[in-house]
């Protein structure tokens, strides 16, 4: 998987993917249909938004949004005054919402595992490139902030 592009978005949509899947093959859990439906889409709604709201911040203080690229700029306004990773926890929303829209408790288990790889893969260590970054100032940030509120 050496030229795997190892990005959030390609783990989230693989989540979308295995929640389909499970809704379809192991229908286990399952919900009421429309009202959970416009739940789900709600959810993905809400989590389009902060999206948007979180990558204006990117831009106007104009640092990198891509993984594994470091960072020129501490964002700590708007969306991460709330968590240290708004995006991932869109990212999470998201494929809730597309879990429950899917209509079946066993389509959220994708959900669980995009929240441990995002975790791992990402927040972690950018979190310790913040602090090899931006010293004393990240560290204040991460102390006084969330990382998945």
């Amino acid at each position: 998987m050496k030229n795997f592009p190892d990005l959030p978005p390609i783990w989230t949509l693989a989540a979308f993917a295995a929640s389909w899947l499970l809704a379809k093959l192991v229908p286990l859990g399952a919900m009421p249909a429309y009202g959970v439906q416009l739940l789900g889409l709600a959810w993905i709604a809400i989590a389009v938004l902060i999206v948007l709201w979180s990558a204006l911040y990117f831009k106007t203080n104009k640092t990198t949004i891509e993984p594994h690229h470091t960072p020129t700029a501490l964002i700590t306004k708007g969306p991460y005054r709330l968590t240290r990773n708004p995006i991932y926890l869109a990212m999470v929303i998201s494929s809730a919402g597309f879990a429950i829209w899917c209509g079946s408790a066993v389509a959220l288990i994708p959900t669980v595992v995009l929240a441990v790889v995002l975790h791992k893969r990402f927040v972690m260590p950018e979190e310790a490139l913040l602090i090899e970054t931006f010293g004393a100032q990240a560290e204040a940030y991460i102390a006084k902030s969330k990382r998945w509120a």
